[in-house]
């Protein structure tokens, strides 16, 4: 971004050494929009002119010509004004982030579900203190199920439903709720399980 003489106001011409920068900035923004999927670049303000550039970008996956495309398309983006490119980076920056508040989510869901199989209702009786509205029934059935499960090496049915509960029961009203619901079929598809542990550390006993 150029700079303005402070007594003439004219606008001064960026050094080599910037424009390389510059240059270098604007391929680093250009290799990112071209890993993304359609579905993430819709939600980026990205120019019209822009789009069928880096749609060929994409479906090219020889590293020589794609070298060379990005080359291109770094070039296209330059002709943009710095307020745009900036307002990529920006949104670019925020996606980001939420996407790592949903990781961050998940695996704080992941990591109460194995609390409440490794260490009951200790575990559970904690649980409750931070969400009293927790259905206590439902969750001590879901952990016997799930152990139950291990132990007869059986399909992982209440351990993907002991997921969903949690998630339903941290994620309530949070910001990252939406977001959690389409991935947390994946998520939970994904897990891998050791059926071989006894789940030790739960108490199965009646239902207070």
């Amino acid at each position: 971004m150029r700079g303005r003489d402070e007594e003439t106001g004219e606008y001064l011409s960026p050094s080599r050494s910037q424009q390389r920068r510059e240059a270098l900035g604007v391929l680093e923004l250009a290799e990112k929009l071209a890993s993304l999927t359609p579905s993430q670049l819709a939600r980026l303000p990205i120019p019209e002119d822009l789009l069928p550039h880096l749609q060929h970008t994409r479906k090219i996956t020889a590293h020589i010509a794609r070298k060379r495309q990005l080359a291109y398309l770094a070039k296209q983006m330059r002709r943009e004004d710095d307020e745009t490119l900036d307002a990529i980076r920006d949104a670019l920056d925020e996606d980001g982030k939420a996407a790592r508040r949903e990781v961050a989510a998940m695996h704080r869901v992941e990591a109460w579900r194995e609390r409440l199989l490794a260490e009951g209702d200790a575990a559970l009786a904690e649980l409750l203190d931070e969400h009293p509205g927790a259905d206590r029934q439902r969750l001590r059935q879901l952990v016997r199920s799930t152990l139950e499960e291990r132990k007869r090496n059986k399909p992982p049915r209440a351990f993907r439903e002991l997921f969903r509960e949690l998630r339903a029961l941290l994620l309530a009203g949070g910001a990252g709720e939406a977001a959690a619901h389409a991935h947390a079929d994946d998520a939970a598809d994904s897990d891998e399980f050791d059926f071989d542990e006894a789940g030790e550390g739960f108490d199965p006993g009646d239902d207070d």
